[in-house]
């Protein structure tokens, strides 16, 4: 999961590109907190960001462009929106 979310590998050294190893699982959150303190890292995960509007087609007043000049008709096909990792 690290290497498909930072996009490195957690096992090979950034820096000399040599095979690393677990040595803990630092599970405590008082440890993991005390850690990124030090570190001058964030503590709280960041705010998330409020959910975006529907498309304009799938409001219920949404005309097809006539009043908007930026309105969307509806596509003539659907989406597939699920991963495929």
């Amino acid at each position: 999961m690290l290497a498909r979310i930072d996009e490195v590998f957690p096992l090979v050294c950034p820096r000399c590109g040599g095979e690393m190893r677990i040595i803990a699982f630092i599970i405590e959150a008082s440890a993991l907190s005390d850690i990124l303190t030090h570190l001058g890292e964030p503590t709280s995960p960041p705010r998330l960001m409020p959910a975006r509007a529907p498309p304009l087609w799938e409001m219920q007043r949404a005309t097809t462009g006539e009043d908007d000049p930026q309105a969307q008709s509806a596509p003539e096909y659907e989406f597939d929106q699920r991963i495929a990792w």
